[in-house]
C-alpha cells in the first residue's frame, strides 16, 4: 500500500470511490467538479493505491481561511493562502477503521508543512467531526458555509507545525 500523486488513468476510480461515499448525502460532485479542484494543487492531491486498485484519496487546495468551495460550482482560481483546505477524504467502505484515514491525514499535513502552509481546514461532514477533532482539528461554528455542505457540516482547521531542521542544521 502506498500513497502516490493522482494518475490521469486514477481518475474514473477516484469518482467511483466518491459516488460510494456520498451514496447516501448530495455531496457527490463527480470527476469533472474534483478534477477542477486537483488542478488547483496537483501536490497536494494524493491516491492511496492497494497493489494498483484505489483504496483512498484526498483532494487539498490552497484556499482562503474560513472559506471552502462551493459544491456546485468547478473552481475557476487558485487562491495563494498559507491555508490549505482539505476538500474531500475518503476510504473504501470495505478499507475503513484500518486507520487508512489518518494516514492519508498525516501524509496530507506533511506535505503541507513542506509546502508552507501554516494552517488545514476543512468541513467535517455526515458526522465526521469526532474523527477530525481525534485529528487534532477544531471547530469555527462561526464561519459560514455554502449551501450543499448539509444541515451538520462543521468548518474545522488545525496549525500545521513548522517543519523542524534537519540534525545538523539551524533555524534561521
Amino acid at each position: 500500500m502506498r500513497i502516490r500523486g493522482i494518475a490521469e488513468a486514477d481518475w474514473p476510480q477516484l469518482a467511483a470511490l466518491e459516488a460510494e461515499a456520498y451514496a447516501d448525502l448530495p455531496l457527490t460532485e463527480g470527476e469533472e467538479m474534483l478534477r477542477s479542484r486537483a488542478r488547483a494543487s496537483a501536490g497536494t492531491c494524493f491516491v492511496l493505491d492497494l497493489d494498483g486498485r484505489l483504496a483512498g484519496y484526498v483532494i487539498a487546495l490552497p484556499y482562503p481561511r474560513f472559506h471552502c468551495p462551493d459544491l456546485a460550482r468547478p473552481e475557476q482560481v487558485v487562491h495563494h493562502s498559507a491555508n490549505l483546505h482539505l476538500h474531500d477524504l475518503v476510504v473504501s467502505a470495505h478499507l475503513r477503521r484500518r486507520g487508512l484515514g489518518t494516514r492519508l491525514v498525516r501524509h496530507l499535513t506533511e506535505a503541507a508543512r513542506t509546502r508552507g502552509f501554516e494552517t488545514i481546514s476543512l468541513i467535517a461532514v455526515a458526522g465526521k467531526e469526532p474523527f477530525w477533532r481525534a485529528n487534532g482539528y477544531r471547530p469555527h461554528p462561526e464561519a459560514g458555509l455554502p449551501p450543499g455542505y448539509g444541515g451538520d457540516a462543521v468548518h474545522m482547521s488545525a496549525r500545521v507545525a513548522a517543519a523542524r531542521p534537519h540534525e545538523g542544521q539551524r533555524a534561521v
